[in-house]
């Protein structure tokens, strides 16, 4: 029996066993497709929260307020920022400028459409140190001493999907915030912007959903009484960024909460490698399942098909003919499953990005993260879909090959 004819052979039995071959293909597609999926989901993820960071100045170091360290049965309250925290971190050594902001979100009102938003409100000449390749549209202008110019981000003045923008240069609108005063009573409180400039796309997904105004308009807006809500600060250069968050680290301890888009990204970036691993996990169960599967499909052919196999013995057929042959069906299963669920991956991957948009500024336009599938890793699932078949396959096709013609010609 040649090559050509065992391929036919083992083609034409799984075929008599349609639905069998048909249920034990699916288990391997479930998990070639899920293992896919993840790895190009992960992937396209960490190329999104790169993409985020890279946009900022690689001198930059968050510090914000509102943070609580706790040690044993103790803990250390927060430390609150107002104009004298932010005069002692900018005369720490290394420290070229800082800029403190206070932030929010609030409703802004446009030609009677509705959008909620974040807000930001800190000196708009220092939007250049934090992001310098930050771009504004054609007529923008930015003057920090202008309480009632606003700044706003591209995804709020031209939202996905509306055919219109949002909000123009030039424009009037109102802006509202809610809070609770000392009796605890809600209170909104409303101001009219003119919007003075509209950023271009700038990369980063939470500037981009956000509008910017001056100091003393978020004063009064937000009702934050002077104190700020984080201080960004730029080090000389990125060579001192960890020397100076050691120095605010010794002069304030754990009383503020101080980080970098670096450390920033490593946390997501471990917090999404450590759900992709926990689904990948699961589609490696899968797939193993679907050897499981293989292994019960072909036992049980084996067991259907001892006269056959007692017949091509008694023909002359050689045991590696027999196991080759046994071998052959798990391969086809293998191919056919790893080649399906490579297929139906990319495409669930693709299809979960369309839906899974991040709101993490709240309602509003979110962020499509594409999936990034690469050959080396498809090819690799298709390997590693197509081994474990094999694998399973090993044992039937040993126990076929090991029957003795006499016995299999005897069997009713």
């Amino acid at each position: 029996m040649n090559f050509t004819e065992k391929w036919k052979m083992a083609f034409e039995a799984l075929v008599d066993r349609k639905v069998r071959t048909i249920l034990t293909v699916l288990m391997v597609v479930l998990g070639s497709s899920l293992v896919v999926v993840i790895d190009g989901l992960s992937a396209g993820q960490s190329a999104f929260l790169e993409k985020q960071f890279n946009v900022l100045a690689d001198n930059v170091i968050f510090v914000s307020s509102g943070l609580h360290s706790y040690h044993s049965e103790s803990s250390t309250a927060s430390l609150i920022i107002n104009s004298v925290i932010v005069n002692r971190i900018k005369g720490l050594p290394f420290v070229e400028d800082t800029s403190p902001s206070y932030s929010g979100s609030i409703q802004i009102t446009s030609q009677g459409n509705v959008q909620h938003v974040g807000v930001h409100a800190m000196d708009p000449t220092k939007i250049q140190e934090i992001l310098p390749n930050v771009q504004f549209v054609d007529g923008s202008a930015v003057d920090p001493s202008d309480r009632s110019a606003m700044i706003v981000g591209d995804t709020v003045a031209n939202p996905p999907g509306a055919t219109t923008p949002f909000v123009t240069l030039g424009q009037t609108i109102q802006a509202s915030f809610t809070y609770a005063d000392a009796s605890g009573k809600q209170v909104q409180e409303s101001k009219s912007f003119v919007v003075t400039a509209i950023m271009k796309p700038s990369g980063n997904n939470y500037l981009d959903n956000s509008v910017i105004i001056n100091l003393d308009a978020g004063d009064q807006l937000l009702h934050k009484s002077e104190r700020y809500d984080s201080v960004t600060v730029l080090a000389l250069s990125p060579a001192y960024v960890d020397t100076v968050q050691q120095e605010l680290t010794s002069q304030f301890g754990q009383t503020l909460g101080i980080t970098t888009p670096k450390a920033i990204m490593a946390v997501r970036e471990q917090t999404a490698s450590g759900n992709a691993m926990f689904v990948l996990m699961i589609g490696l169960i899968a797939l193993v399942v679907g050897a499981v599967g293989i292994v019960t499909t072909l036992y049980n052919s084996v067991t259907e098909r001892i006269r056959e196999i007692g017949t091509l013995k008694a023909i002359g057929a050689q045991n590696s003919t027999i196991l080759g042959l046994f071998l052959v069906e798990a391969v086809l299963i293998g191919i056919i499953g790893a080649t399906l669920g490579v297929a139906v991956g990319i495409g669930g991957g693709y299809l979960m990005s369309f839906t899974a948009v991040s709101h993490a500024n709240g309602p509003g336009p979110g962020a499509q993260i594409p999936p990034i599938f690469t050959v080396s890793d498809i090819v690799k699932v298709w390997l590693l879909s197509v081994t474990l078949s094999i694998v399973a396959g090993v044992f039937p096709a040993w126990k076929a090959s090991r029957l003795s013609p006499l016995v299999a010609l005897r069997r009713d």
